[in-house]
Parts: C-alpha cells; structure tokens; sequence
C-alpha cells in the first residue's frame, strides 16, 4: 500500500476493529544507529501522530527482516518468481516485526 494511502486506511480500520497501537520497524544500520531511511518513516509518523494523538506508536528494530522473510518463503517452497515479489516480503517482513513485538511484551 503507497505511504500516502496509510493514514486513512488506518482510520478506516479503527471504525472497524479497536486497534491499541502501532508497531512501525525502525530501521538501524549493524552499529545500532538508526539508518537513512528514518528519515522517510518520521514524517508519516508525524502525521500519525497529528491524526491521532491518543494511538501509542512503538518501534522494533527490523533489521535482518527482509533475511528472515526470504528464508521463510525458501523454506515454505516458494517459487523464485514469488521470493521475488517486494510486496510479499515486505508483508512477510511487517509479520516478523509484529511477532518480535509481541514476544517482547511476554516477559
């Protein structure tokens, strides 16, 4: 989904289904700093922020997601063709994030 399209489809989702928060991967380069690409999430969180100023916004490090998620779609037989498709594994990528929240807030 185009970044442009994202504020109101988060709007139209939480008409729909209660939604606690957000979990946006920040991206880190290996030496732990966060990386150039900060840069482009920090406006659409602002504007989120600006939207909807009671929604919490947490970060989880995605670094090595784009890896996990081309070994997932290896493992799970994928053709090369569908590895391939940036889409599904940036939408394999945006699952390893949330699941590495959620095992975050077990302990």
């Amino acid at each position: 989904m185009p970044t442009h399209e994202l504020l109101n489809f988060i709007g139209e989702y939480m008409a729909k289904e209660p939604v606690e928060r957000i979990i946006i991967g920040l991206p880190k380069q290996m030496n732990n700093e966060v990386s150039e690409n900060m840069k482009n999430i920090e406006p659409f969180v602002r504007s989120l922020n600006k939207r909807y100023p009671d929604l919490p916004v947490e970060y989880v490090d995605e670094r090595f997601t784009s890896v996990l998620a081309h070994r997932t779609m290896l493992e799970a037989g994928l053709k090369k063709k569908d590895r391939q498709n940036k889409a599904l594994v940036d939408e394999i990528s945006a699952t390893i994030i949330l699941q590495t929240y959620l095992e975050s807030k077990r302990f």
